[in-house]
């Protein structure tokens, strides 16, 4: 299985506060399947993306835990203005590795008026924008609905392992169902932030899923479509709606 949202970085978020735990973390990961784990640093009004920083942070975090887990860069990017004006401008800086992949992340609090005519402007760009856990936000859950008309512009949608073990509550569980039956989920992933609470576990949501959505479908989203995001290749599991 393939991580492509985990806070397995020390010291440089709300994730891990210390090297040890980031150790854990990554241990705790393979010992779950999880061979090759994106690490997500926010991008946000509280944590300043530094994209070579956390390089040499992800180099040393690689040497102390060995070859397994694989780990790679990538970003949680929040859709503030400011970012949004950064990432037309330079894309490349937030993407996944060297992928045309962008995480993407909705306030809690308001979805900007310019966000449709964003998503175009970034796919026009070449980008393929992740939207990552919009089964919690607050505002979508109002109107699920929209999360389809982005899909329609070209977005992905990822959606929380822990939801489906009840970590989030009943609301998260219904939205990510309803999702699942209209085919517009395309990546299951941790979302890890420790050990204890918000960990990096992909199996038991994946054997939900399996049970409840059928084998190819949980293999598409933790297996085959997170490969082709670190191998910046098309998604083989994309319905178009």
């Amino acid at each position: 299985m393939i991580d492509i949202h985990c806070h397995i970085l020390p010291e440089v978020d709300d994730g891990p506060k210390s090297w040890d735990i980031a150790e854990a973390m990554c241990q705790m990961a393979a010992q779950d399947g999880i061979e090759h784990i994106v690490a997500t640093p926010h991008s946000n009004d509280r944590y300043f993306y530094d994209r070579k920083y956390l390089s040499t942070l992800l180099q040393t975090l690689q040497q102390r835990i060995g070859p397994q887990p694989v780990l790679s860069l990538g970003c949680d990017f929040h859709l503030s203005y400011d970012n949004m004006q950064s990432a037309i401008r330079k894309p490349e800086q937030f993407c996944i590795g060297s992928s045309h992949y962008l995480l993407v992340e909705f306030s809690n609090f308001g979805i900007s008026p310019q966000v449709d005519d964003w998503f175009t402007q970034i796919r026009q760009r070449g980008i393929t924008p992740i939207i990552t856990h919009p089964e919690r936000n607050p505002i979508l859950q109002q109107d699920p609905h929209r999360i389809l008309n982005w899909i329609e512009l070209g977005c992905a949608v990822q959606v929380t392992a822990s939801v489906f073990t009840g970590f989030w509550g009943p609301r998260p569980r219904q939205i990510a169902d309803r999702l699942l039956k209209e085919k517009a989920v395309h990546f299951l992933s941790t979302d890890a932030h420790d050990t204890k609470r918000r960990v990096p576990i992909l199996s038991e949501a994946r054997k939900v899923i399996a049970k409840e959505f059928g084998e190819e479908l949980a293999r598409s989203l933790v297996e085959d479509n997170p490969a082709a995001v670190v191998k910046n290749q098309p998604l083989p599991y994309f319905p178009q709606n």
